[in-house]
């Protein structure tokens, strides 16, 4: 039972210090992507989002959504989670569900990444991958719409000014709420845990007077630490 518990420390220990490190890596890429999005959506009329999109041509609008959505994820260099505020205006604006689609999938082509790319594998390599994985983003998307039309699953789209669109734009408890406060607890106790750690571990550096006391997650849980007076 104590053998449990301790395993069942260290993983809840290991899984709050990966929760953090993942957020201090991608809080510039969501915040990034919330500003671009904020600043499209309040100076970008929706009248031009209709016209790019070619809304008023439902077959074709579904085929240029598709192709134009790793452009604009090309060009708007949000990476990671941070496209998602920017898909959500998007969507807003009039482009397919496929493009939303193809625009998420567009992160992988972004010129940071293409850079990388092209630092590991050369630039022959770097544009049949640009190809290969524009042209895998198309044909999924036109999958990814395909599937969700004949399931009926694509989302109704208010317009702007509506009954619908201005009724969404107000604080409601529904089952998205449950969706956010459910994680939220979760995520408070990653983080508690992760600072109640840190604490601890410094409260023991202080104590034993060791000024290389273990650091990584895994340790106070699983290995018991076989210190000598004559280690270093």
């Amino acid at each position: 039972m104590r053998c449990g518990c301790r395993v069942a420390t260290a993983l809840l220990t290991a899984i709050g210090y990966t929760y953090v490190m993942t957020w201090s890596m991608l809080w510039r890429d969501i915040a990034i992507g919330l500003l671009v999005a904020g600043a499209l959506s309040a100076w970008v009329p929706n009248s031009i989002w209709q016209r790019l999109f070619l809304t008023g041509h439902p077959v074709l609008s579904v085929i240029w959504g598709a192709f134009a959505g790793p452009l604009i994820a090309l060009a708007s260099f949000t990476c990671s989670v941070g496209n998602i505020p920017l898909a959500g205006v998007l969507w807003h604006g009039g482009i397919s569900f496929g493009g939303v689609a193809s625009f998420i999938f567009g992160d992988l082509i972004i010129l940071p990444i293409l850079n990388i790319y092209r630092k590991y594998y050369g630039a022959r390599m770097t544009a049949f991958m640009l190809v290969t994985f524009y042209a895998a983003m198309f044909a999924a998307s036109l999958v990814v719409e395909g599937i969700f039309a004949v399931a009926g699953w694509i989302p109704a789209r208010p317009k702007t000014g509506s009954a619908a669109h201005t009724a969404s734009q107000s604080i409601t408890f529904n089952y998205t709420s449950i969706l956010d406060i459910a994680p939220a607890q979760i995520r408070a106790a990653l983080v508690t845990n992760r600072i109640a750690q840190k604490i601890i571990r410094r409260i023991a550096r202080a104590r034993s007077g060791f000024g290389n006391a273990p650091a990584g997650p895994l340790q106070s849980g699983l290995r018991p630490c076989s210190w000598s007076s004559g280690s270093k």
